[in-house]
């Protein structure tokens, strides 16, 4: 009886973990095929806060978002 919930909760830990992994991997491959944002984005949205952004602008933007994906 003792080894049956031991073995459930071994299983429901390492279920969990591989799960885990498993969904993080998708979320990643999936973010670098469709990036959230691009650069006519930043662009519009440096155009909307009233600045006028040069490529240099952007691109320090593009890095910095790349950096944390």
């Amino acid at each position: 009886m003792l080894w049956n919930l031991l073995y459930l909760l071994v299983g429901v830990l390492i279920g969990g973990a591989i799960g885990f992994f498993v969904a993080r991997k998708l979320i990643k491959d999936q973010i670098k095929k469709n990036p959230p944002i691009n650069e006519q984005m930043i662009k519009a949205m440096m155009t909307q806060m009233g600045r006028t952004p040069s490529q240099k602008q952007v691109n320090q933007m593009m890095k910095q978002m790349t950096k944390y994906m």
